[in-house]
C-alpha cells in the first residue's frame, strides 16, 4: 500500500484535531477526503506529508515512516497544500525550475515542458505567476506537485478558484494520474468527488465516520431513499408529516419538498392520494438514491 496510516492523533493545547484514525490508500487508488471545515483533514495530510508531527501513531508512504525518514518520504510526495505557497514575482518555467532543481531533476526543460502541458499551462507559461488568474496559479501548484513525478499525490482543494470548464479539465487530469499514482485529495465540491473517486473517507470532529466506496454508502442505511415533489399551490406541513413511511421532510420552497424515505413508492402513492383529497396540483415527482452530499450531511450534522 502507497499510504498507511495508524493510530495518528494531533492535539493543540486541549484540543484533539485528529483522534486516533487509521487508513491506507492502495497504489492505483484515487481517494476523496472529505469534512466540514476543522474536520482534521488538512492537518491529517499535512502529517503525511511531513509538514507537521503527529503526537501519537504513524503514517507511512511506500512502506516508508514519514516521521523517522521525512526528506526520504517527501521525494516520493507531491503536495499541493490548501493554501499554495507562489513566488509571485517568478515567471512558470522560472517557478518549475526551480521547484525541479530542489527535487534534482534530470532532462529540466523538457520535463517542465511536460507538466505545463498536463496541467494545461501553455497559454499562460510566459507570465509571472503574479500575473495569473487565482485558477492558474492552482495549476502552477498542481505543475510544481508534479514535477518530480512522486509515485503518492497529496492533493488538498485543488479545484479551488477554477471555473466550471477548468474544474473538468483538472478532474481529467487527476483522473489519468490516478492509472499509475496513489491519490488522496480533499474537495468540498462533493460531485467532484462522485466524479473521480470510488472510495471516500469522512473525517468529522478529528475521527473517521465513514471509509468505503461512494455506491456503499449512498445504499448503507435503509432509508436511503429520496422523493422531490413540488406542487403548484403552497402546502401545509401537517399534510406532509401526514405521511407514512417518511422519515424526514424538508421544504425547499413553496410547495416544493425533499422527503426521505425506506419505501418510496408507497411514498408516491399517498401523495397521488393527498392529491385528491385535498385538490393539490402536482408539477413534478422524483425519486432517487441518496446522493454523496446526504451522505455526507447525515454523517457529519
Amino acid at each position: 500500500m502507497s499510504i498507511e496510516v495508524k493510530g495518528l492523533t494531533k492535539i493543540y493545547g486541549e484540543q484533539k484535531a485528529v483522534d486516533n484514525i487509521s487508513f491506507t490508500v492502495n497504489k492505483g487508488e484515487i481517494v476523496g477526503f472529505l469534512g466540514p471545515n476543522g474536520a482534521g483533514k488538512s492537518t491529517t495530510m499535512k502529517i503525511i506529508t511531513g509538514y507537521l508531527e503527529q503526537s501519537e501513531g504513524d503514517a507511512f508512504v511506500c512502506g516508508t515512516n514519514v516521521k523517522a525518514q521525512p526528506i526520504n518520504t517527501k521525494k516520493k510526495i507531491g503536495y499541493l497544500p490548501e493554501a499554495n505557497p507562489l513566488y509571485y514575482e517568478m515567471y512558470v518555467k522560472e517557478y518549475l525550475g526551480f521547484v525541479a532543481d530542489v527535487h534534482g531533476v534530470g532532462n529540466k526543460q523538457s520535463t517542465i515542458g511536460k507538466v505545463i502541458d498536463l496541467v494545461g499551462l501553455t497559454p499562460e507559461s510566459k507570465k509571472t505567476i503574479g500575473q495569473l488568474s487565482k485558477g492558474y496559479k492552482q495549476r502552477v501548484g498542481l505543475a510544481a506537485a508534479l514535477i518530480h513525478e512522486p509515485e503518492v499525490l497529496i492533493l488538498d482543494e485543488p479545484t479551488t478558484g477554477l471555473d466550471p470548464n477548468q474544474i473538468i479539465e483538472i478532474r481529467d487530469v487527476i483522473k489519468n494520474l490516478g492509472r499509475d499514482k496513489t491519490i488522496l485529495f480533499s474537495s468540498h465540491i462533493l460531485q467532484e468527488v462522485e466524479a473521480i473517486c470510488d472510495r471516500v473517507i469522512i473525517i468529522n470532529k478529528g475521527k473517521i465516520v465513514a471509509d468505503d466506496k461512494v455506491s456503499n454508502l449512498q445504499n448503507a442505511n435503509k432509508n436511503n431513499h429520496i422523493v422531490f415533489v413540488q406542487f403548484k399551490e403552497n402546502v401545509e406541513e401537517s399534510l406532509i408529516k401526514s405521511l407514512q413511511e417518511v422519515s424526514n421532510a424538508e421544504q425547499l420552497a413553496t410547495g416544493n419538498w425533499k422527503l426521505e424515505t425506506s419505501n418510496p413508492e408507497s411514498v408516491r402513492k399517498q401523495l397521488m392520494q393527498l392529491t385528491l383529497q385535498h385538490n393539490l396540483n402536482i408539477v413534478s415527482l422524483q425519486s432517487g438514491e441518496q446522493s454523496l452530499e446526504e451522505v455526507f450531511r447525515s454523517l457529519t450534522s
